[in-house]
């Protein structure tokens, strides 16, 4: 039996949320995956997100939101497409088809229809109609939270901060996971350079609850923007014990703990990290965010000229069954390094190829939209770069600098290909592109003064052009 401290049907109603099932058990399995996915955390005592699944299917067959929640999670962990996972194109069509049979609540409706339009890539549309939902039901923690993940994989840095800010007010403390909204808003406001209000917000979630690992992952990102990187190694090691138990969010921390040893030349102490922690837990879990911080710590060592043996041996295992997937463009790019880090030509070139012909008729998917003008330049640039075409890079990449943020993640994860463009311009053989380099290292300790690996990538840049 599921604990009485979740919702069960007269709960969710009186709340406003009423869910269209009379079983009480599938309400509170409800309420128990939203508290897991909310926390980030897989409780076992409950079974787990799948065991909650599996229970909630069981309880009542048809409850829509059930399914609404359970093929919804597995769409926004962009690790399958409804293009070749004929199970999950089943779960979405299963879910409609319940929806349109029965005589459900208008809320419920538009969930149902914001996930449809996520599954065929159309992230913005579904974005547009969970903000519908939180307009009437701004506590509606799976509309808030399914809309957050969205604009992430957008770049819509601005609307996922905009989107938590409009419902706060309605989130008294006494709504069910109300504290964890302070981590939302945080990582919204760090994301559109806000730092210090970012802070202020992270610490004051951090005060109520200690082991919110998304606020602690704000705060994180923000040390690492701000370059405060003792700080930073200081913060992760002193809150381990708090964010290590989330572990759908764990590997990501331990990557951005990572990042810090990375910037101060510390590699060994980062390789500890990738092998103890992160490489460990993206091949027992194969999450897709496990997997692109895998591959972009992989891939900023193998920059600083770090000799990585069989390790893109190993991660290479867990991206190429991924390959034709192509959910965003942001996994597709980090698909790439793994395989041209592991030199597989073939995998790298099928990568490729299969976007470029998504890209020729793309339909309502924004990501295949966006292949033609910033996701295949920024995918040949890495090729150009990884076979010493670095000139042929540099006119690939930096056309698209400023428009990189719309293939989704973080500033602190798309850095990465920022790091790329210095150092194709900077091994360049033309005088214009070393030129665009120098400038690229001043503008970047502008915003991030003190900066150990800039004032490392000034020192090459004066070696190799002197």
């Amino acid at each position: 039996m599921i604990p009485s401290s979740f919702r069960d049907c007269g709960a969710w109603r009186a709340e406003g949320l009423p869910l269209s099932t009379s079983s009480n058990e599938a309400c509170k399995l409800y309420d128990a995956i939203l508290a897991q996915y909310v926390t980030w955390r897989n409780d076992e005592t409950l079974g787990g997100i799948e065991g909650c699944i599996s229970a909630i299917k069981a309880a009542d067959p048809n409850f829509v939101m059930g399914h609404v929640i359970g093929t919804g999670l597995e769409l926004v962990g962009t690790g399958s497409s409804i293009c070749l996972n004929e199970r999950l194109a089943s779960d979405v069509r299963r879910t409609v088809e319940l929806a349109n049979s029965q005589d459900i609540t208008p809320r419920e409706k538009l969930h149902v229809k914001a996930m449809e339009s996520f599954s065929c890539g159309n992230f913005l549309k579904a974005c547009d109609v969970w903000e519908e939902i939180l307009l009437e039901h701004p506590t509606d923690m799976l509309a808030l939270k399914f809309a957050h993940d969205g604009y992430f994989y957008l770049g819509a840095q601005t609307q996922m901060r905009d989107s938590v800010a409009r419902v706060l007010p309605h989130w008294k403390p006494h709504v069910p996971l109300s504290r964890y909204l302070k981590g939302l808003y945080s990582f919204g406001l760090l994301e559109t350079h806000f730092y210090d209000q970012a802070e202020k917000v992270a610490m004051e979630g951090l005060a109520v609850t200690p082991d919110d690992a998304w606020s602690v992952h704000s705060v994180a990102h923000i040390y690492e923007m701000r370059g405060e990187v003792d700080k930073g190694l200081k913060f992760m090691e002193g809150t381990e014990k708090n964010w290590q138990p989330s572990d759908m969010l764990a590997c990501h921390n331990y990557w951005h703990w990572a990042l810090y040893f990375i910037e101060k030349g510390e590699y060994e102490a980062a390789l500890q990290i990738f092998d103890d922690q992160v490489l460990r837990r993206c091949k027992a879990r194969g999450s897709m965010l496990d997997t692109v911080d895998a591959c972009s710590m992989l891939c900023r060592l193998e920059m600083e000229g770090v000799s990585l043996k069989e390790r893109w041996r190993d991660l290479l295992q867990v991206t190429l069954p991924h390959n034709d997937d192509h959910v965003t463009l942001f996994n597709d790019l980090h698909f790439l390094m793994a395989s041209l880090g592991a030199k597989e030509t073939g995998a790298s070139q099928c990568l490729l190829e299969g976007l470029q012909e998504l890209a020729k008729e793309p339909g309502e998917n924004n990501q295949h939209q966006l292949a033609v003008t910033v996701g295949l330049p920024m995918c040949q640039a890495m090729l150009e770069y990884d076979q010493g075409n670095y000139s042929r890079a540099v006119e690939l990449l930096h056309p698209v600098r400023y428009h990189m943020v719309e293939i989704g993640g973080s500033d602190a994860q798309r850095d990465v290909f920022n790091q790329l463009l210095i150092h194709a311009a900077i091994k360049s053989d033309k005088k214009q592109h070393q030129k665009l380099g120098r400038c690229l290292l001043v503008e970047r300790d502008a915003l991030k003064p003190n900066s150990p690996l800039t004032h490392r990538l000034m020192q090459r840049a004066l070696l190799l052009h002197d």
